[in-house]
C-alpha cells in the first residue's frame, strides 16, 4: 500500500502541476504583459482588484447594491396588499399616515441596519458581536427569513404557472371549462328573484324567470342573485392549486406546481451561484423592468372605460379623512410600513455587509425608503384603473370587485385583464411582473442565509460557494414541496400567519432597543460618523428622537396590538385544525427560543459572578469593529482580528500534494 500510495501522490502531483501550469500559460497569453494572475482551484473569485474586503468581497458597484436594496424592499405587497389598504383606510387620506409612519418607524430603523451591517461587514448573526446578550435576535431573523423564503417561493411558483398559462389565443380562465368548472361557476351573476310591480300597482316578490316571460323589470336594489363564482375563482381553486377541503386533507403534490417551485429555485440558485457578484448583475433586470411594466399596465388601464372610477375609489375625490381618527388605520399604515421596507429580517443587514466602509449609507437609506413608498403609490394606480374598468364592464361598484392578497393577484386581477383585448398579453406582462417582484425579494432573503453560513465558516463558502448555494436551494426546495400539496395554499397561509407577523416584530424591538439603549445610541452614532463623516447635533437630533424614544414606543405599541388582536388561523371561511395552529405555534416559538439560549449560553460562557458575567455579555466583544485595520483608528485600535484558524478548512488538490511531500 505504501508503494501505491506513493505513485498515486506523484501521479496526483504531476497532473495538478501540468494542469496548472497550461492554465497560467493560457492567462498569461490573455492576460497584459505587466499583469501577473495568481491561478486558484476555488470556485470563486471572492474579491475584484479595486475591493477594500479582499477575504469577504465587495458590491461591483453602487449601483448593484441600490437596485438589489430596492428589489428586496419593493416586494408582491407593494402590489397586492398597499392599493387595497389604502382605498379601504380612507383613500388619499391613507398617505397621511402613511407617510408620517415612514418617517417614524420605517426610515430609522432602515437606517439603522444598514448602518450596522456596513460598520462591522458582518451578517445578521455575526454583527451581533456589538451584544453578545441578544445574539440570539440573530438567530431569530435568519430563522424567520428561511421559513418565509420556503412559502415565497411557492408564490413565485404560482406566478410561474399563470405566466406560462397566459401563452394561449384564450386564456384558461375566461370561460368555464366543463374539465374544472361546476354548476356555480357563471361569468355573469345569475338572479333568482326579484321584487316587481304588476299592473295594479302591487309589488311581489317573483322569480326571476317569472319576471322575465312577464316582461317585467325589477325594481332597483331588491335583486337576489345565486352565489355564483366568476371562472377565474373557479380556475384558481380548483385547476391551478387543486384545492383541498382542509388542512386535515393533504391530498397529493400538484405536479405542475412542483415543477414551476422547482424551476423557481433553479433560478434563485443561478442568480446567487457566485453570491453578489451575480445577483447583484441580476437585479438590473429584475429591479428595474416590473416598473417598465407598470408604465405600460397603467397607460393601457387609463384608457378603458371606468378606469377614472377605478382612480376614485382608490385616491380620488372618494377620500375620507375621517378615517384619520381611527386607530386602525394608524396601525394598518405603521404595518404596511413595517413589513414592506422588510427591515428585521437581517437582509439589509447581510446586503450592507458587502459595501465599502465609507459608503454613504445614509443617503442610500433615504433613496430605497422613498423609492419603496412611490412604487406603492403607483401600484394602486395600475392595479385600480383595470378593476375601476371591471367593475364599469359588470355593473358594479368598484368595492364589489376590489381585493387583496391571493384573491388580488390570482382571482380578481386575472379575471379583469380576461376582458381586455389581446387578454393574454396583459396576462403575460402582469405575472411577468410579479414573477420579478418575487424573484428580488427572494434573492435577498436566501443571501441573508448564505451570508450567515461566510460569516461561520468564510473558508468553507470561499471554496465552496456553488455547492453550498445549490445544496441550499434544493433543500428549501424538498422543504417546500408540502407547499405544493393539494393542502399547499393552508400551509402557505399557516406559515406567513405565524412567522411573518408579530414574531419579527419582537425582534425589532429588541435590536433598537439593544442598539440604543444597551450598546448605546450615541455611541452608535459615532460609528456611522466614521463612515459618513462628522454631523452637527442638529443633523442627529431627529434620529436621536426616533431611536431613543418614538420608534421602540410605536413597535410596541404595534406589538401589543398584534398580539391583543391575534387570530387562529384561516383561509377564507376555512377554519384551521387545533394541530395546525399548534404547528404554527411550534414554527414561531421555535424562531423565538433562540434569543433566551443564546442568553444564557453568553452568560454560562462568561466569567464571574452572575451580575459580571451579564455585564460582561451587555458590552461588545474585543472582535467588535470595522472588519479592516486600516478603519478603525484610535476608537478600535485595541479591537482584535476575529480568529480565523478556526474555521473549517477545504483541502485543495495543491494542499494535498505539498503536504504528502
Amino acid at each position: 500500500m505504501g508503494l501505491l500510495e506513493l505513485l498515486w501522490h506523484l501521479s496526483l502531483r504531476d497532473w495538478a502541476e501540468k494542469s496548472g501550469k497550461a492554465l497560467q500559460d493560457g492567462v498569461s497569453a490573455l492576460a497584459p504583459r505587466s499583469q501577473t494572475k495568481e491561478f486558484t482551484l476555488s470556485t470563486e473569485k471572492i474579491a475584484d482588484n479595486d475591493e477594500e474586503n479582499t477575504e469577504r468581497g465587495n458590491w461591483s458597484s453602487k449601483t448593484d447594491y441600490l437596485l438589489s436594496m430596492v428589489g428586496y424592499a419593493v416586494g408582491l405587497g407593494n402590489v397586492w396588499r398597499f392599493p387595497y389598504l389604502t382605498y379601504q383606510n380612507g383613500g388619499g387620506a391613507f398617505l397621511i399616515p402613511y407617510t408620517i409612519m415612514l418617517a417614524l418607524a420605517g426610515l430609522p430603523l432602515f437606517f439603522m441596519e444598514c448602518s450596522l451591517g456596513q460598520f462591522a461587514s458582518l451578517g445578521p448573526i455575526s454583527v451581533w458581536r456589538i451584544l453578545p446578550l441578544l445574539q440570539g435576535v440573530g438567530f431569530t431573523m435568519v430563522l424567520i427569513s428561511t421559513f418565509v423564503t420556503i412559502y415565497y417561493n411557492v408564490i413565485i411558483g404560482y406566478s410561474l404557472y399563470y405566466l406560462f398559462a397566459s401563452f394561449r389565443s384564450v386564456l384558461p380562465w375566461a370561460e368555464c371549462d366543463p374539465e374544472w368548472a361546476d354548476e356555480l361557476c357563471s361569468k355573469t351573476a345569475i338572479v333568482l328573484s326579484c321584487n316587481v310591480t304588476e299592473n295594479d300597482g302591487t309589488i311581489i316578490r317573483a322569480n326571476y324567470s317569472w319576471v322575465q316571460s312577464q316582461n317585467l323589470t325589477c325594481l332597483n336594489n331588491t335583486a337576489e342573485f345565486a352565489n355564483t363564482q366568476v371562472p377565474s375563482e373557479q380556475y384558481w381553486n380548483k385547476k391551478a392549486l387543486q384545492r383541498s377541503s382542509g388542512l386535515d386533507e393533504t391530498g397529493e403534490i400538484v405536479w405542475y406546481l412542483a415543477l414551476c417551485l422547482l424551476l423557481s429555485w433553479l433560478i434563485v440558485g443561478a442568480a446567487l451561484f457566485k453570491g453578489i457578484k451575480s445577483s447583484g448583475k441580476v437585479v438590473y433586470f429584475t429591479a428595474i423592468f416590473p416598473y417598465v411594466i407598470l408604465i405600460v399596465l397603467l397607460v393601457r388601464g387609463a384608457t378603458l372605460e371606468g378606469a377614472s372610477e377605478g382612480i376614485e375609489y382608490y385616491i380620488g375625490r372618494q377620500s375620507n379623512f375621517t378615517k384619520l381618527m381611527e386607530a386602525e388605520v394608524w396601525k394598518d399604515a405603521a404595518t404596511q410600513i413595517f413589513f414592506s421596507l422588510s427591515v428585521a429580517w437581517g437582509g439589509l443587514v447581510a446586503l450592507s455587509s458587502y459595501n465599502k466602509f465609507h459608503n454613504n449609507c445614509y443617503s442610500d437609506a433615504i433613496f430605497v425608503c422613498v423609492t419603496n413608498c412611490l412604487t406603492s403609490v403607483f401600484a394602486g394606480f395600475a392595479i385600480f384603473s383595470i378593476l375601476g374598468h371591471m367593475a364599469f364592464k359588470a355593473g358594479k361598484k368598484v368595492s364589489e370587485v376590489v381585493d387583496s392578497g391571493f384573491d388580488l393577484a390570482f382571482v380578481a386581477y386575472p379575471e379583469a385583464l380576461s376582458k381586455l383585448p389581446v387578454a393574454p398579453l396583459w396576462s403575460f406582462l402582469f405575472f411577468f411582473m410579479l414573477l420579478l417582484l418575487g424573484l428580488d425579494s427572494q434573492f435577498a432573503t436566501v443571501e441573508t442565509v448564505t451570508t450567515t453560513i461566510h460569516d461561520l465558516y468564510p473558508r468553507l463558502m470561499k471554496k465552496m460557494r456553488i455547492p453550498m448555494t445549490m445544496g441550499l436551494c434544493f433543500l428549501l426546495f424538498l422543504l417546500g414541496l408540502v407547499c405544493v400539496t393539494q393542502a399547499g395554499i393552508y400551509w402557505v397561509n399557516l406559515v406567513d400567519h405565524f412567522c411573518a407577523g408579530w414574531g419579527i416584530l419582537f425582534a425589532a424591538v429588541l435590536e433598537i432597543v439593544g442598539i440604543c439603549w444597551i450598546y448605546g445610541g450615541n455611541r452608535f452614532i459615532q460609528d456611522i460618523e466614521m463612515m459618513i463623516g462628522k454631523k452637527s447635533c442638529l443633523f442627529w437630533l431627529w434620529w436621536r428622537a426616533c431611536w431613543f424614544v418614538i420608534t421602540p414606543c410605536l413597535l410596541l405599541a404595534i406589538l401589543g396590538w398584534s398580539l391583543a388582536t391575534f387570530t387562529p388561523p384561516s383561509y377564507g371561511s376555512i377554519k384551521y385544525p387545533n394541530w395546525g395552529s399548534a404547528i404554527g405555534w411550534c414554527m414561531i416559538i421555535f424562531c423565538l427560543i433562540w434569543i433566551p439560549i443564546v442568553a444564557v449560553y453568553k452568560i454560562i460562557k462568561a466569567k464571574g459572578n452572575l451580575w459580571q458575567r451579564i455585564v460582561i455579555c451587555c458590552k461588545p466583544t474585543d472582535t467588535w469593529g470595522p472588519a479592516l485595520a486600516s478603519h478603525r483608528g484610535e476608537r478600535y485600535s485595541h479591537m482584535v482580528d476575529p480568529a480565523k484558524d478556526k474555521d473549517i478548512e477545504i483541502p485543495t488538490v495543491d494542499a494535498y500534494v505539498n503536504k504528502s511531500e
